[in-house]
Parts: structure tokens; sequence; C-alpha cells
């Protein structure tokens, strides 16, 4: 039975830590009920409230609760009730002292309406501070049950219970679950929750038409391929001449071009070039020697008249 109680125990408060934010060491209220309760037992308090929250505790105690304690009637030659009165005063100032406000006030309050201005003192409905509240009062827990993340304990026949989740903190816990389904579905990354530790207006969490829906717009068509997958175009490389003058094949194509105008007579510029008398092109500073040719024409028709005058001369 034990290790089916701190099995349950466990995911008790895994679901107060995903759902209503709660951290260990868990901050316990004490009241002056439970503290008799376990005084009577002969509890060690401390040490059974770590093994039934499953984790590192603070305990916490009012000023009214304590004023409870002190406020105790013992009998005169009750030496028992003395003790027991001495001891859990003891306990109760071992806890970290709580202060709720009230110790001006002739009468300490009850601890129901001390608890309740400690837990939620604007009147939100939310467990603003993350208290766990040990109570032996019946009526005190089920007026805590409606208030959602409150988790609750009590000693029930010398054994230390962490009650289950009240329905307003599973209803709670349902609505956000949706929330986070609905925002997921629409692609979205998720809604945040809102922390209730800076809401200063007192509206505690919103509700699910209030939740935006962000959606996220998908490209249709093909996928592009990967970028660290695709081999790299090979870019031609330049020499040190052709990067200093420009670009080489483009230095190439001017110097054909003004090569050929030149040739035609005019000069790359589109002006007419000059000949001078050896038939050289002056193209600006360049000057192009023209190729001398021997007419083929001419050649043939002399050579044969030669020949014939020096055969005529040699017949006579």
């Amino acid at each position: 039975m034990k290790l089916h109680r701190a099995k349950t125990s466990r995911k008790l408060m895994s679901a107060y830590t995903t759902s209503f934010a709660f951290r260990p060491p868990y901050q316990v209220l004490l009241t002056s009920s439970f503290i008799l309760a376990a005084a009577s037992c002969r509890m060690n308090l401390g040490h059974l409230l770590q093994n039934t929250l499953q984790s590192e505790i603070k305990p916490m105690i009012t000023q009214c609760c304590i004023r409870h304690l002190y406020d105790i009637e013992v009998k005169e030659g009750d030496v028992d009730g003395k003790l027991m009165k001495e001891g859990v005063i003891a306990v109760a100032k071992e806890a970290e002292r709580r202060r709720c406000g009230h110790h001006e006030l002739d009468e300490p309050l009850a601890e129901l309406e001390c608890i309740l201005f400690i837990l939620d003192p604007k009147n939100t409905g939310t467990n603003r501070h993350k208290y766990i509240v040990c109570t032996q009062d019946r009526a005190f827990r089920s007026r805590l049950r409606s208030i959602p993340g409150v988790p609750l304990v009590y000693i029930n026949r010398s054994v230390m219970i962490l009650e289950p989740m009240a329905e307003a903190s599973e209803t709670f816990r349902e609505k956000e679950e949706r929330g986070k389904m609905r925002a997921g579905l629409l692609g979205g990354r998720g809604v945040k929750r809102q922390r209730e530790e800076g809401d200063e207006g007192g509206e505690g969490q919103k509700d699910d038409e209030k939740i935006e829906d962000r959606v996220v717009k998908r490209r249709k068509g093909p996928k592009a391929p990967n970028p660290l997958s695709v081999k790299k175009s090979k870019a031609p490389e330049k020499s040190a001449k052709a990067e200093a003058n420009g670009d080489a094949e483009d230095g190439f194509a001017v110097r054909k071009s003004a090569k050929k105008e030149a040739r035609n007579g005019h000069s790359a510029d589109g002006a007419t070039a000059i000949q001078d008398d050896g038939g050289n092109v002056q193209d600006g500073e360049r000057v192009k020697r023209k190729r001398k040719r021997k007419p083929k024409g001419s050649d043939a028709v002399d050579t044969p008249a030669l020949i014939t005058a020096t055969a005529v001369e040699a017949s006579a």
C-alpha cells in the first residue's frame, strides 16, 4: 500500500507541476487542526510530508493558526496536555511564519478565513502563490476544492493522504489541454499560458474563445533541392592580366573587330583609315603594314612577249 500511495502521489504532483506550474520546494500551509492530529498520532511531520509529496517542502504557518495553538486550554495538573501543547507550539515555530496581517486583531480569525485571504486575496478563484494546504476540517477542504490548483493533504487513521485532484482542477486542466491541442492542429507552435502572477487585473486564465489561433501558410508545389547536396557550378577562371585589362573575351572580340575594320579601310571607332605612300594603313597611333602581292595576270602576259622577241633576233 505504501508503494501504491507513493506512486499515486507522484502522479498527482506531476499533474500539478505540468498544469499549474508547481515547483519544489513546495510551499505547504499548516493549520492548527492538522498539527494537533499529527501530534496525537506521534508523527514526524516534516519527514512524512516529504514522503507524501515526493519532494522537498517548505512548511509555513499563518499568524492566526499559531495563535490558535497558543489559545489551547490545559487543565491544571494535566501534565500530558501541557507537554502536548508545548510540542505542537515547537512544531509550529519550526515552520516559516506567513504574515497575514491579522496580528493586530484582539482575537485570531478562523483558519478558513485566514488561509483564504492568503490563497486568494483578490477573490479571483486562483491559487496565486502555489500553496499546498494541510487541514483536517472537512468543510474547509470542501471550500478549497472550488479553487483550481489547490492540493489538499489530511490525516486518516495515522496515514497521511494527498487528496485526488478536485473537479474544478480537472476541468481547468482539460480546458488547457484542449487549447494546446487546437493550437497544434492549426499549425501554431502552441499558445503560451498567461502567467497568473503578472495578472494585476485579476482576470485569471483566458478562456478558449480568447486564444489566438495562428495558421502557418505552406507553399504548394515541388520543393527545392537541398542546397548542401547540390554541386556548385564552377566559374571560368580569369588570368591576372585579363582581370587587369577587363574581361578577356571582350578584349579579344574588340581587337578582332578592330583588325577587320582596319583591313576594310575603316578604324575601330567608325572613322576612315588613312593610307600612307608605302601602302600602310594608319589607324590612330597604330600603323598596319599592307601586304604586297604580285599581280598574277601581268606576269602571265609579259613572259610570252619577251620569249618571242628573243627568238626573232636569233633567227635573223
